[in-house]
C-alpha cells in the first residue's frame, strides 16, 4: 500500500508544472479589465484589410483558439518540457506586453453585419459579444499561435506530422483573425514581431553568451 502511494505521488509531482497554466485565467482576468473604450481609438486599417472579405466559417478556427494552445502546451509538456517553458514565458511576457499597448494605444477594427442563424453566424455573433472591438495591435490570437508554431519548428521533437499539424493550424488561426475583421494585418505583423522580440533576448543571447564564454575559457585553457 505505502509502495502505490509513493508511485501516486511521484505521479503527482511528475505533473505538478502542468499547474503553472493556470497563469492564462489570471492573464485572462487581465484583460477583461483593458477591454474596454478609452477617450482615443486608433485604426491600423489599411486598403488590404479592407479588400479582405468577411467570412463567417472563420469563425470556428478563430473560437478554438485558447483550447489549441493548451493542447500545444499540454503536448510540449510531455515531448519537450523546454518548449513548455519557454511556451508558458512567452506567452506571458507577450500577453502583458499587449495589456500595456493597449492601454496607451489602443485600436479598433470595424464589425460587419452578421446575417444568417446558422451555426457560424451564431458562433460570430457569440464571439463578436463577447469580445469588444478594442485591443487589436497586436493580436493575442496572432502572437500565441505563432509562438508554438515557432517552438515546434525549433523543437527536438519535431516530426512531420507534428510540424504540418501545428504550423497548419497556427496559420488557420491567424488567417481567421483577418477573415473574422477581428484583426487587420498590423496586428500580425505586431504579434510576430513581439514573438521575435522575446524569443530573441531569452534565448538567442544567453546562447550567444554561453558560446562566448565557452569560447573563451576553451582559449584560456588553451
Amino acid at each position: 500500500m505505502s509502495w502505490l502511494k509513493n508511485r501516486d505521488l511521484k505521479q503527482l509531482l511528475r505533473l505538478a508544472p502542468l499547474a503553472l497554466m493556470l497563469v492564462f485565467p489570471f492573464l485572462g482576468s487581465l484583460y477583461h479589465l483593458v477591454n474596454q473604450p478609452t477617450d482615443k481609438v486608433y485604426s491600423l486599417v489599411t486598403p488590404l484589410d479592407q479588400a479582405t472579405p468577411f467570412i463567417k466559417y472563420f469563425a470556428l478556427p478563430y473560437g478554438v483558439w485558447i483550447f489549441y494552445i493548451y493542447v500545444c502546451l499540454v503536448y510540449f509538456f510531455f515531448r519537450d518540457r523546454p518548449s513548455y517553458y519557454r511556451s508558458l514565458l512567452v506567452y506571458t511576457v507577450c500577453a502583458l506586453t499587449c495589456y500595456g499597448v493597449y492601454l496607451v494605444f489602443q485600436t479598433t477594427v470595424p464589425r460587419p453585419e452578421v446575417i444568417g442563424n446558422d451555426p457560424f453566424a451564431q458562433l460570430t455573433r457569440f464571439i463578436y459579444n463577447r469580445d469588444q472591438p478594442f485591443n487589436c495591435f497586436p493580436s493575442i490570437h496572432c502572437f500565441s499561435s505563432y509562438m508554438v508554431m515557432r517552438m515546434i519548428w525549433k523543437s527536438p521533437a519535431r516530426n512531420r506530422l507534428n510540424v504540418t499539424l501545428i504550423s497548419g493550424m497556427s496559420l488557420l488561426i491567424i488567417a481567421s483573425t483577418l477573415f473574422m475583421k477581428q484583426h487587420v494585418i498590423m496586428d500580425v505583423i505586431g504579434a510576430i514581431a513581439i514573438v521575435e522580440i522575446y524569443s530573441f533576448l531569452f534565448f538567442k543571447v544567453p546562447a550567444l553568451y554561453r558560446n562566448k564564454t565557452a569560447s573563451q575559457h576553451r582559449e584560456f585553457q588553451a
